[in-house]
């Protein structure tokens, strides 16, 4: 089911980036590889976007973004869900950033949203830019076409879906960022959990 829960992850991610991807500070909470906002942060009402802060990405990030992975996964895999870092787990994961070219862990953050916003619509098929609701969509055709899934678990994965076609969709400010980003599609795909090609 996961090769189905991609785009739906991205795309619910990208309305709440910011929070999934949120620039960690040490109140910030982490599970898995994935955050949450501090406690001391207000939440936005309920169906506003977050706000999401867009910057031009370069190679050298995309790259220093794929170098970082595999140690920032040694690091947020040990954690519990929903945890918060305690101060060897941040150091660490400061440390692996600083390593790999980034200022420091929120700037990782930073480019990881900004590579998410555009991941999430990629076409996994064509590997073209075609923005994350066409994506969506594509794959709730695939998973109602899908004849071999049970009945319970289609209906999480479309229930899924649908939840993230709801959800509204920052306009990409910077485009060259769909191009870099499809140009390492293969690489990141690897790094975003894309099962599909």
């Amino acid at each position: 089911m996961r090769q189905y829960l991609r785009p739906a992850a991205t795309a619910l991610s990208i309305a709440c980036l910011a929070t999934s991807f949120a620039l960690l500070s040490p109140g910030g909470a982490l599970a898995q590889g994935k955050m949450a906002p501090a406690p001391a942060q207000a939440a936005p009402p309920a169906g506003a976007p977050m706000q999401l802060k867009q910057m031009a990405l370069t190679q050298k990030q995309i790259d220093g973004v794929v170098a970082a992975q595999k140690d920032m996964d040694a690091i947020t895999s040990k954690m519990q869900p929903n945890a918060r870092p305690d101060a060897k787990a941040m150091a660490s994961l400061e440390g692996v950033a600083k390593k790999n070219g980034f200022a420091n862990y929120a700037e990782y953050n930073g480019v990881m949203d900004n590579i998410g916003l555009v991941f999430g619509g990629i076409d996994p098929a064509s590997k073209k830019y075609v923005g994350s609701e066409a994506v969506i969509k594509a794959q709730i055709a695939q998973v109602q076409a899908d004849k071999k899934m049970p009945a319970k678990d289609k209906k999480q994965a479309l229930d899924e879906l649908n939840g993230a076609l709801k959800q509204p969709e920052p306009a990409i400010e910077n485009k060259g960022n769909i191009d870099l980003v499809v140009a390492n599609y293969d690489k990141l795909s690897a790094i975003m959990g894309d099962d599909q090609q």
